[in-house]
């Protein structure tokens, strides 16, 4: 009897022999790489003469620990991952297993970030507590209502855009000269941003109707640049590369204003002292609120018709059509309503900043906001907003890292490699977890009742 053979990949001697192979051409890799980056450096000595400076430590560093994840990918992660998807499909699924944390993880979520403010203010104190809130708070916030606006184009109807920095930059813009020029306050101006932005998205729609794939990623990534660069060249409305400064504050509601030399002051008011934080509370709860609003109205539009015909248009556009959907209004609404929410976190942009220019609009921008909607799952409000949790959150906590100057040298500016640390964790994340944290594809709609076929129709093939 003929013995059956394993795979080498299968054997414990293989499996390690692949992954030291795999490990070293990771090394080789990684050192090609960063060789010109990391490795050699140009400076400048007492003369002002040119040096290069060897930096073949630090190098060592990047590529052994390219070489030992990659290693720790194959021996390790991957086998540790499919025999545990391997034991969860052998075991039957249970209704209600998750757990009532699980369960209610968004209204754990949603307590924690309401909490945040007092939490941190009595930790640090008044003026020790701006950072956190500003940086770690407002900051992730607004990247996750901008990443859940644009996660009704690409999640849900499946239309790539490139270009969605552009809605933004429209939203800051018409908060900043309509405020400056006509002294609307924040809260008439939040809606007319949105609808703003949602007139450019119906606009965008309109040329890329018959346009899909790589094709659309094109004309949307120019359409963000058409917009970035009247910014800059038309000087007489937008100052150009100076910017808009002066922008005026959010107040609540009218009642009370957060200008020093106000009468109706907030501290004045309260008898409270002088004090900038105030201002950043209310701002994080502000887009907190504007948050909220954009899941909840993500998650009604989702379960409506108009959601399912995202959906239906995300996974097959001539099958959509097939069925009798407008494919027209389809993705003009999902532009114009990703469009809108990107408007209102423009015009939050601007009240935040009190300043707005160019700068800000660049392409880098689109492109970490799709990375969120992509690491974090498309379709998935609570990924997407892990996501941007980490990738933003990360990104502030690496400019604090000073320490790190002690371990690699004076020399070392952690805001020039956090890009390239930013990389790496999506090549991570990707091979990880290639639908991203949450993978929510599964359609809105089932049909959870069988019918039963006539015998004959499955004998002739029209079963």
């Amino acid at each position: 009897m003929a013995a059956h053979s394993t795979p080498s990949s299968a054997r414990p001697g293989g499996l390690v022999g692949q992954a030291l192979r795999e490990a070293v051409f990771a090394g080789l890799i990684s050192f090609g790489m960063f060789v010109l980056f990391v490795g050699l450096k140009t400076d400048q000595n007492m003369r002002n003469e040119l040096v290069l400076t060897q930096r073949w430590g630090l190098l060592a560093i990047f590529v052994g620990v390219a070489m030992v994840g990659r290693f720790l990918m194959i021996a390790v992660i991957r086998p540790w991952f499919a025999a545990g998807k391997a034991q969860r499909a052998a075991r039957p699924a249970k209704a209600g297993e998750a757990g009532p944390i699980r369960r209610n993880l968004h209204y754990i979520a949603f307590g924690a970030l309401v909490l945040f403010p007092p939490v941190v203010v009595a930790l640090f104190g008044m003026q020790g507590s701006l950072k956190f809130v500003d940086n770690f708070g407002i900051q992730i916030l607004i990247y996750v209502m901008l990443a859940w606006g644009l996660n009704i184009v690409v999640g849900l109807a499946g239309l790539l855009d490139l270009g969605y920095v552009a809605f933004y930059a429209v939203g800051a813009y018409s908060y900043a000269l309509l405020s400056s020029h006509f002294g609307l306050s924040f809260w008439l101006l939040l809606p007319m941003a949105g609808i703003l932005s949602a007139f450019w998205g119906v606009i965008l729609g309109f040329p890329v109707l018959r346009l899909r794939g790589d094709y659309l990623a094109i004309v949307t990534l120019a359409f963000g640049e058409i917009i970035r660069l009247v910014l800059v060249n038309w000087t007489e409305v937008t100052k150009g590369t100076f910017g808009v400064s002066g922008i005026a504050k959010a107040s609540v509601f009218g009642i009370w204003s957060f200008d020093v030399s106000a009468p109706n002051n907030f501290a004045k008011a309260f008898d409270l002292p002088m004090s900038s934080v105030y201002y950043k509370i209310f701002l994080f709860y502000v887009i907190l609120a504007l948050c909220m609003l954009t899941a909840y109205v993500s998650t009604r539009l989702r379960a409506m018709p108009i959601g399912r015909a995202w959906e239906a248009l995300r996974e097959d556009e001539i099958a959509c059509r097939s069925l009798g959907i407008n494919t027209v209004t389809t993705k003009l609404t999902a532009f114009a309503i990703g469009a809108m929410f990107g408007g209102f976190a423009g015009a939050f942009f601007g009240a935040r900043q009190g300043f707005v220019s160019p700068e800000s609009f660049v392409f880098l921008e689109s492109a970490v906001i799709l990375a969120i909607v992509v690491l974090g799952g498309m379709g998935s409000l609570f990924g997407i907003a892990v996501a941007a949790a980490v990738m933003i959150g990360g990104t502030e906590l690496l400019r604090e890292m000073s320490f790190l100057k002690a371990v690699f040298g004076p020399d070392f500016t952690p805001e020039l490699y956090r890009m390239l640390i930013f990389g790496l964790a999506m090549v991570i994340v990707m091979v990880w977890k290639p639908r991203g944290f949450v993978a929510t594809r599964q359609p809105t709609a089932f049909l959870h009742e069988r019918k039963a076929i006539s015998g004959s129709f499955t004998k002739e093939g029209h079963g």
